[in-house]
C-alpha cells in the first residue's frame, strides 16, 4: 500500500510517497481503508520535529473509511462498516490499524470526508460548549478565531444551546464566516475587549473560548463578568507567559482552565456522544463544516503548507 512518509525532519519537500506493506491488525484492532485524512497542525509539528516520533513516519491522527479487517477479540465491527475516529497516527496512508475502541460509526447521511473534517475540531467545539463551560439560555460567550474550524463550529454549538455569541476573526471575509456561522456580534481583535464590554453594557461575558493563546490572553481576561471562565484550548499566536493567581482574583474572582481533548474523550461511552452529537448534528444541518480544500494524498506537502500559511477557511482533507 502506499503511504506519505517522511524520512527526515524538514518543509512540506521532505514526504516520499512509499510502498509499505499492507498492516495485519493485532488484537483489539482493526484495519480501516482510509476514504478521507484530516490535516491538522499536529501533523506539521511531527514533520518538523517540534514533536520528536522516529523515523520513517507517517503522520495523520484523524480519518474515516471503512473497516477492512478485524484483529482478535474485536467486537461490535463489521465488515465495511463506515466509521471515523481521532487519536491514532498513520492516517496519511491507504490503509490504517485503528484501536477498535476508538472507531465511530458514521451516518448514512455524513461522506467521509466531512467525518474526518469534524472528528477532532468537533469533538473539540462540543466539550468545549457542553462541559467545560455548559453554555445555555441566558449565557453570553466569547469565542475568538470564529471563521476556523473549531471556532466555527463552537459559534454553531454555542446558537444551538441558546446562548449570545460574540466572536472575533482577523478580516472581512473571516468575520463574514463567522456571521453566517450564527454569530450575534463579531469583532475584529483590535480593542475587542473594549467592544465587548459596550456591547454587554460593561457586564462582561459569563464565558472566553480563547485558542488564540498570547496575543488575546490579557485582554480576554478583561472581558469576563465576575468569576467567568477562560477557557484557553490553544495557542496559535504562542504560548500564554506564567500568571500571577492574584490577576485572577483583582479582576472578578476569575476561573481559568488549560482543557485538552484527552481529557474529554477518558471513555468509549463519552467518545460516542460526543462524536454521535456532531456528526448526528452534520447529518442533519444543524451544524454545518467547511471544507477549504481536498488534495489527492499524494499532495500532504501541499496540504501542510496551505494550513500553516493560513491560507484555508475550512478543513484541508486528504483523499487516499
Amino acid at each position: 500500500m502506499r503511504a506519505m512518509r517522511f524520512h527526515e525532519h524538514g518543509g512540506p519537500e521532505v514526504f516520499r510517497a512509499d510502498e509499505v506493506p499492507l498492516p495485519e491488525p493485532g488484537p483489539g484492532q482493526a484495519r480501516v481503508k482510509l476514504e478521507a485524512v484530516g490535516v491538522n497542525f499536529i501533523d506539521i509539528y511531527h514533520r518538523m520535529g517540534t514533536y520528536k516520533v522516529a523515523l520513517p513516519f507517517t503522520p495523520g491522527q484523524e480519518g474515516a473509511g471503512v473497516v477492512d479487517a478485524l484483529g482478535a477479540g474485536v467486537t461490535g465491527l463489521r465488515l465495511g462498516e463506515r466509521v471515523a475516529y481521532a487519536f491514532s497516527g498513520g492516517a496519511y496512508a491507504e490503509y490504517t490499524l485503528v484501536p477498535a475502541d476508538k472507531l465511530v460509526p458514521v451516518p448514512d447521511g455524513v461522506s467521509s470526508a466531512f467525518a474526518a473534517a469534524v472528528m477532532l475540531q468537533g469533538t473539540t467545539a462540543h466539550y468545549l460548549a457542553t462541559d467545560t463551560f455548559a453554555l445555555g439560555p441566558g449565557h453570553t460567550a466569547l469565542i475568538h478565531a470564529a471563521a476556523g474550524g473549531t471556532g466555527n463550529l463552537l459559534v454553531q454549538m454555542a446558537k444551538l444551546r441558546g446562548a449570545r455569541v460574540i466572536a472575533t476573526a482577523s478580516t472581512e471575509a473571516k468575520r463574514a464566516l463567522a456571521t453566517a456561522a450564527g454569530a450575534d456580534a463579531v469583532l475584529p481583535y483590535e480593542d475587542f475587549d473594549t467592544a465587548t464590554r459596550a456591547l454587554t453594557l460593561g457586564a462582561g461575558v459569563d464565558v472566553v473560548y480563547d485558542s488564540v493563546g498570547r496575543d488575546t490572553f490579557d485582554r480576554s481576561l478583561n472581558c469576563l463578568r465576575p468569576r467567568g471562565v477562560l477557557a484557553l484550548f490553544g495557542h496559535a499566536s504562542g504560548t500564554v507567559s506564567p500568571v500571577d493567581p492574584l490577576t485572577l482574583m483583582s479582576k472578578g474572582s476569575l476561573y481559568l482552565t488549560r482543557p485538552t481533548l484527552g481529557n474529554y474523550l477518558q471513555t468509549r461511552e463519552e467518545l460516542l456522544r460526543r462524536a454521535g452529537d456532531v456528526l448526528g448534528w452534520l447529518g442533519s444541518g444543524a451544524v454545518k463544516a467547511r471544507i477549504d480544500r481536498s488534495l489527492p494524498l499524494s499532495e500532504a506537502g501541499a496540504a501542510q503548507a496551505a494550513l500553516a500559511g493560513r491560507a484555508t477557511t475550512g478543513k484541508v482533507v486528504l483523499i487516499p
